[in-house]
């Protein structure tokens, strides 16, 4: 993993959840932040992740 690909990992997870103020764990393969205490995965669009509840999926 590359420099720039660690630093982007680390500043994803500092991330928290905006309905439960979780930490979320950064799924690299399906490019979204999973909150499991909400059931709810939020996007990653061009790098951006998407913090709107309106805009993430429940998870099943």
């Amino acid at each position: 993993m590359s420099e720039s690909a660690t630093a982007e990992r680390h500043m994803l997870e500092a991330l928290i959840c905006p309905q439960t103020h979780a930490v979320l764990e950064y799924d690299a393969e399906r490019q979204e932040l999973i909150s499991r205490p909400a059931s709810l995965a939020f996007p990653i669009r061009d790098g951006i992740p998407v913090m709107l509840i309106d805009e993430a999926r429940v998870l099943d």
